[in-house]
């Protein structure tokens, strides 16, 4: 290994590393160290490592130097402003999300009824009357599905359920309409021809207005037989009624029968259980497994309803994107209501019917006289005439059903 030499730089002139000639082509004169920089004791550059001095810390920040440490110390937390701050975030994100999920169910709502068409109508009371329907509509089911849940495949649809919800002031009503109720075909303007048909004093079944012209018919016809003006119209299919209870996991009921039905496929214990959506189906259509028939059958359709909208409106479900974005597709698809109606609308009937199974409103059969000489039930004249006076006014319902 060459040895370097320590000692005193050699002045000009002076022979360089052990008497060698000045440099002439061979190895060239190398500096001093005096200094660390190569300088003489007079010269001003100092590279800054005699003192400590490193890159980064001005002024000497490193160890033994003012600031004696390699960072300053970091200012505590504004907490109060980080807190607004992820308020105000969460906000805008619950608003935006509302306002979407908003115009997202908006457009899924079917608004195919108009009312418009229905002619002699009677003036509107306090309050709002809805007209609420189940038909047996099977569009889109599958063959599979219909086996399943025993609807068989008739071509169009007719109503399988109806009921009046009155809101208002007070606490709700749910008032169901027998299928076999016997009314008057009155005066009516096709729904599709525009056609006038008048009235001949024909006799039938409630269900039969529906079979004939649909929705518009019916509200005519209820509407005629009673004098109350409907405001709304919302009408929910088989498979869409399925697919609701489905959805939300199923809806626990109180069964106060053993129920064995073949023709709706119902095969029921008594007790308290959890009805899936086949289930649910079958138990709300039954009526040859009840001993009260149709009558029977529309109170037991009232319960499930009311128990329906009881667990859609729960903290579990609206607050769980999980279960509320699936309920409302599966509802909203298959729900077929009037022109007017709006989301607003609909969530009000909902929680009005959550209301009416809270013991906060009161449901009943229309009332009943007997059978008609043509066989239909018979509403009570008297009494249908003295509740559709109080539900006009508002006024809390007297009347008891069958």
């Amino acid at each position: 290994m060459r040895q370097v030499r320590r000692g005193p730089a050699a002045s000009p002139g002076q022979a360089g590393y052990g008497g060698a000639p000045p440099y002439s082509g061979g190895v060239p004169q190398q500096p001093s160290y005096v200094d660390g920089g190569g300088r003489g004791p007079g010269d001003s550059y100092d590279s800054g490592y005699n003192t400590g001095q490193v890159y980064g810390s001005p002024g000497g920040g490193g160890p033994g130097g003012p600031g004696d440490g390699f960072y300053e110390p970091r200012p505590a937390p504004n907490w109060r402003r980080r807190i607004k701050v992820t308020a105000i975030t969460v906000v805008t994100l619950l608003v935006v999300t509302s306002v979407g999920t908003y115009f997202w169910a908006d457009s899924k709502l079917n608004r195919d009824v108009d009312l418009s068409k229905v002619i002699d109508r009677p003036e509107a009371g306090e309050g709002t009357n809805y007209l609420i329907v189940g038909s047996d509509s099977r569009k889109g089911m599958s063959a599979e599905e219909k086996k399943k849940l025993h609807t068989g495949s008739a071509e169009g649809k007719r109503t399988d359920s109806m009921m009046i919800l009155h809101t208002g002031g007070g606490a709700p009503t749910l008032i169901s309409l027998p299928r076999d109720s016997n009314v008057t075909i009155p005066s009516f303007k096709g729904s599709d021809s525009g056609k006038l048909y008048p009235a001949t004093g024909r006799q039938t079944k409630l269900n039969a207005a529906y079979a004939e012209d649909g929705p518009e018919l019916l509200v005519r016809t209820v509407e005629a037989n009673t004098g109350l003006h409907i405001d709304h119209y919302v009408e929910i299919g088989f498979a869409g009624f399925a697919n609701i209870v489905d959805a939300v996991g199923g809806v626990e009921m109180n069964i106060p029968q053993d129920i064995k039905d073949t023709k709706s496929g119902a095969d029921l214990k008594k007790g308290t259980q959890t009805l899936n959506g086949e289930q649910a189906l079958a138990f709300v259509r039954t009526r040859y497994a009840l001993r009260g028939s149709d009558l029977d059958r529309t109170k037991n359709q009232q319960k499930f309803l009311s128990a329906l909208a009881n667990q859609v409106a729960t903290p579990g479900t609206v607050l769980n994107p999980f279960k509320l974005y699936p309920t409302m597709s599966a509802g909203l698809d298959t729900l077929v209501v009037d022109k007017d109606m709006s989301l607003f609308d609909l969530a009000s009937m909902f929680w009005a019917m959550k209301g009416v199974s809270g013991g906060e409103g009161k449901s009943m059969n229309m009332p009943i006289a007997g059978n008609s000489p043509n066989g239909n039930l018979q509403w009570n004249t008297a009494k249908v005439k003295t509740l559709v006076n109080e539900l006009k006014n508002d006024d809390p319902v007297t009347v008891s059903g069958n």
